[in-house]
């Protein structure tokens, strides 16, 4: 009985041994073999939240700053090297739009032409002084005032007309012996543009006047004040010049190959971004004869009622003319606002994903200007998506993010260097490398230098948390910025970019001027920052400047400012991370 008790409890055991390997070992195999695969299929990498541009495959410490490295979020987000992505909320902010190249230009025989308002030259005036003297007293404040034909427009001490009223008093007591004098007397006051009642006035009272009055001879808006109070002036020299803009002038700049699609007479329909849903008409009224050689092209006019003044000056519009037979693959053209220039490289900006904010720079080739677009030669083809405005904002995210951008075409962040230079190797910007300048005047330079004066004095007191000096300093470089003069660029592109980036600094320093939270003014100074370096890279303001780098600025997605000290200073943190950042590029 025992012998045959142990044989049944060794082959249960046995068995029992059997069944555990059978139902526990093969499935801890499986998962050997499964984490296994895991970790081969695991590409972790590892940074800084100080310095995320520090990368390695395996934690450990951070050779900058010495901190311990995290975990760095995964980057496989589809992209290729040279595309990056936007928020919709960054879209949002910064008015991103894009527009399809060529779409909309040719469409079912009607042809789309771009161009601008212009004041009427055939009712325009210019209102001169009959007689020579010193302005005491100008009675036109402003430009674009309102004018009525007869209104006062200045008083003015003219010594001829003085000596002229004494001669008219010497000849009314001779009139009845010598009647030849005194009309001769008269009509000479006459031709001052003096009116029968001014003269009799003086004649009845028998006082010479010191001061005498000049009177619009038309009405409309004056357009340019060309003498201020005090001014001596002379016989025949303009004072004003004064535009009727009851109507005005829409031109247009047409190819050659496109000349013969156009005639006198023909119906045109105008629209304007200042009025979406109205259409406007109006007939071709002139074609220049003549065709401009730089741009290969000639001026197509059409008149437009303006009794609403609905239109003004300078406005952008947009002209529908039916019955063209052009076929849309003749000519490819772009807004002028989508394009950013340095040296002679012309870029762009394609939204890649029709459904996603990602985009990519392309180099492109211009050809002729017509209108507010250029002719596309090279680098886009119908159907690419092209940014067509906020391009400086886009420009300066593919800057924040390392990728190819106007201001570097090859990419890439700035590497690490140098212990003894907070780890960052300093990058040099000049017109040899990678960087291209646009040459401007000095003079431009120096306006550009004052505007970044302020701005410097609006960092300086942001890093002291005065949000009361920061409403005093963004003022004053609005003010400044105001007097930047636009003729000293004489370049084409140089004045392209500075208007948008003009619009985009305005934009951004009258925000920080209207708000008294330094959180909301340190967003904005963000911006202000992006666009202010670009400014300063572009057309330099004969002095060096350093562009430092803050990461943990904007919730950890940093932020950029200028500084004219190597020295760190953060406007983004105040007291509490006063010298948190690094220098990133010095502009030479």
């Amino acid at each position: 009985m025992k012998n045959n008790k142990i044989v049944i409890y060794i082959g249960l055991f046995t068995i029992g041994i059997l069944l555990g390997w059978l139902l526990f070992g093969h499935s801890t195999n499986e998962k050997k073999e499964h984490n296994h695969d895991a970790l081969t299929e695991t590409n972790q990498m590892w940074t800084c939240s100080m310095h995320p541009q520090i990368m390695q495959p395996e934690p450990g410490d951070c050779p900058i700053c010495g901190m311990d490295l995290i975990p760095a979020e995964s980057g496989n987000d589809g992209l290729l090297a040279d595309q990056f992505k936007l928020t919709d909320n960054a879209m949002a902010l910064a008015n991103i739009q894009t527009t399809v190249v060529g779409k909309g230009m040719v469409e079912d025989h009607v042809m789309k032409l771009s161009g601008k308002i212009a004041e009427n030259e055939e009712a325009n005036a210019v209102q001169v002084s009959y007689f020579s003297g010193r302005i005491e007293q100008l009675h036109v404040n402003f430009t674009g005032e309102e004018i009525n034909k007869g209104q006062l427009l200045a008083s003015i001490y003219s010594p001829e007309l003085y000596a002229a009223q004494q001669e008219l008093l010497t000849a009314a007591s001779l009139k009845e012996s010598q009647p030849a004098l005194y009309n001769a007397v008269r009509n000479k006051l006459k031709l001052w543009k003096l009116s029968e009642n001014q003269i009799n006035q003086i004649e009845e009272t028998g006082k010479v006047k010191e001061n005498l009055p000049v009177y619009a001879t038309v009405s409309g808006t004056v357009t340019e004040k060309l003498v201020q109070q005090g001014d001596y002036i002379k016989q025949g020299q303009p004072l004003l010049k004064i535009a009727n803009l009851n109507s005005v002038w829409a031109q247009f700049d047409v190819y050659e190959n496109q000349i013969d699609q156009f005639k006198k007479g023909q119906e045109v329909t105008v629209t304007t971004n200042a009025s979406p849903n109205r259409e406007f008409k109006g007939n071709v009224d002139f074609i220049d004869p003549i065709l401009n050689t730089k741009t290969r092209t000639v001026t197509l006019r059409v008149v437009l009622n303006n009794q609403n003044e609905v239109f003004k000056p300078g406005m952008f519009v947009q002209a529908m003319i039916e019955g063209t037979l052009v076929n849309k693959t003749d000519i490819l053209t772009i807004p002028s606002s989508a394009v950013l220039w340095t040296g002679e490289r012309s870029v762009v900006y394609i939204k890649t994903n029709p459904n996603q904010p990602v985009f990519e720079m392309r180099e492109i080739k211009l050809g002729n200007k017509i209108g507010d677009n250029y002719e596309v030669l090279e680098g886009l083809d119908h159907s690419n998506e092209i940014v067509t405005n906020g391009t400086f904002t886009v420009d300066a995210a593919a800057q924040l993010q390392g990728k190819k951008s106007m201001m570097n075409k090859t990419g890439g962040k700035v590497t690490t260097g140098h212990e003894g230079h907070l780890g960052m190797e300093n990058t040099s910007l000049n017109a040899t490398d990678n960087h291209e300048r646009i040459k401007v005047s000095s003079d431009f330079q120096n306006q550009l230098k004052t505007v970044l004066n302020d701005y410097i004095k609006l960092k300086d007191v942001l890093a002291k948390d005065d949000s009361k000096n920061v409403l005093v300093e963004s003022k004053r470089l609005l003010n400044n910025l105001s007097k930047v003069d636009m003729k000293q660029l004489t370049d084409n592109k140089a004045h392209t970019h500075w208007m948008s980036l003009e619009k985009e600094i305005k934009t951004s320093a009258t925000s920080i001027s209207k708000t008294s939270n330094i959180k909301e003014q340190r967003n904005h100074f963000k911006h202000l920052s992006s666009h202010l370096i670009n400014a300063v890279q572009l057309f330099g303001v004969n002095e060096k400047v350093y562009v430092e780098f803050c990461p943990m600025a904007d919730n950890n997605k940093g932020a950029y400012w200028l500084s004219k000290e190597e020295i760190v200073i953060n406007p983004y943190f105040g007291d509490k991370m006063l010298t948190c950042g690094e220098v990133k590029q010095v502009i030479e």
